[in-house]
């Protein structure tokens, strides 16, 4: 994770909300319906497998719908407003991050292996979706934080789904559960660190704008 890459940021020069192009606000709305329905497909298909990652996957679908939504509500809100909702969606991804680790240390005291096949489907059809987000926001991820924090959001999710191939590869290959949940502990560990940087970010934007 490059979470120190934004330390001086440029806030006088850097893409921000009111010069981004007029295509952001589609791009959000796009991914705002992908993302919630990828969610209510990966919690079934979580459930019904028995896969950990899955089900960490599918709740950070919800987050990042709601993370969207959030950045189409503030748009053309100054930019303390808006560095106020990137901490809010930052401690969003603090505590995805906590309750994924949280729920992987349980599952290895108990559960059995996941389904392998649906986690490689599903896993397949979500890395599908993000990586059609990630072209979409592509161009916006060097705004402010909460262009940053869509972006990082988008990103953590595409390397996740990656990472959720290769868990069912795994289980399959074993026939145990371990990979499942060490998947799941990296996407719990990456939302954490993404939620460090955005919070890092949007704190020198709220210090910046109280100077201003």
């Amino acid at each position: 994770m490059h979470s120190h890459s934004h330390d001086h940021h440029d806030h006088d020069h850097g893409m921000t909300m009111e010069n981004a192009p007029p295509g952001y606000r589609r791009a959000l709305w796009i991914a705002l319906a992908v993302n919630a329905a990828m969610f209510l497909l990966e919690i079934g298909a979580g459930v019904a497998s028995g896969s950990v990652s899955l089900l960490a996957d599918a709740i950070d679908f919800l987050g990042d719908a709601a993370n969207y939504g959030l950045s189409l509500a503030v748009l053309a809100m100054g930019v303390a407003m808006r560095a106020r909702t990137a901490l809010v969606k930052a401690a969003s991804m603090l505590l995805f991050g906590t309750v994924v680790l949280a729920r992987a240390g349980w599952a290895a005291y108990s559960g059995e292996a996941p389904e392998a096949v649906t986690m490689g489907l599903v896993g397949l059809l979500a890395l599908a979706a993000n990586v059609g987000v990630g072209v979409l926001l592509y161009a916006y991820r060097e705004g402010d934080a909460n262009m940053r924090s869509v972006w990082l959001c988008t990103r953590n999710d595409a390397i996740g789904n990656v990472a959720v191939l290769l868990a069912a590869l795994g289980v399959m290959g074993t026939g145990t559960r371990w990979p499942d949940l060490a998947v799941a502990a990296v996407m719990g560990g990456l939302a954490v660190s993404a939620g460090l940087s955005v919070t890092r970010q949007a704190r020198q934007e709220l210090a910046h704008a109280k100077r201003g």
